[in-house]
């Protein structure tokens, strides 16, 4: 019997997750969470087989709780299950240990076997989501940069920004224009949404 940990924030996506997997004869839910903090404190006490996540969660995010359980439950395999399919989050994901990642979209039958594949060693990557990652390539932007354009997602002005991220005024604005350039926007805000849509920050 494979045990499975699942956690994802929408309660209803949960509940018909548990239920699908439930009807598998080899598979069984032993455990679920609704934040990713929750997750990781469900994984040390349950200690699964295999971990199915959302990539967006409370609390740690899919992928900060893919490093904890690598590092924590080591024996545990992480299905990463996502509407977020973003080529940048394949990368971060397959970085942080994820074994599998696969839209939100996939029938409950493929879920099922990615569960079976993962749990005796293997790895899925879902084919369209793999071919969007080559395509895109990898992210232009320095970690600085991605940091500094993260923080401005949120339309804080350049000082708030320099503080949070405990530089300069003016470095946050270099950091900012050369982001910007990378990315061929045409303002800082444009940058946000690029790198937004391509998951690099």
């Amino acid at each position: 019997m494979i045990r499975i940990l699942l956690a994802d924030d929408e309660n209803l996506i949960r509940d018909a997750l548990a239920t699908l997997l439930s009807l598998e004869d080899d598979l069984e839910v032993v455990v679920q969470a609704a934040s990713g903090t929750e997750a990781l404190a469900a994984a040390r006490k349950h200690t699964p087989d295999v971990a199915v996540l959302d990539l967006q969660m409370p609390g740690l995010d899919g992928i900060e709780l893919a490093q904890a359980l690598a590092a924590e439950v080591p024996g545990c395999g992480v299905v990463m299950v996502t509407s977020h399919g973003r080529p940048g989050y394949l990368k971060r994901a397959l970085e942080a240990g994820v074994r599998a990642f696969l839209p939100k979209t996939v029938s409950s039958r493929v879920l099922a076997d990615v569960v079976r594949q993962v749990h005796a060693g293997g790895r899925y990557v879902d084919p369209e989501l793999a071919a969007e990652a080559i395509a895109a390539g990898a992210s232009p932007l320095t970690p600085r940069e991605a940091d500094v354009l993260e923080l401005a997602a949120g339309g804080a002005p350049v000082e708030e920004i320099a503080t949070r991220a405990s530089l300069a005024p003016g470095t946050v604005r270099n950091y900012l224009s050369s982001a910007a350039a990378k990315l061929g926007a045409t303002n800082r805000h444009e940058a946000v949404h690029l790198a937004r849509r391509h998951g690099w920050i």
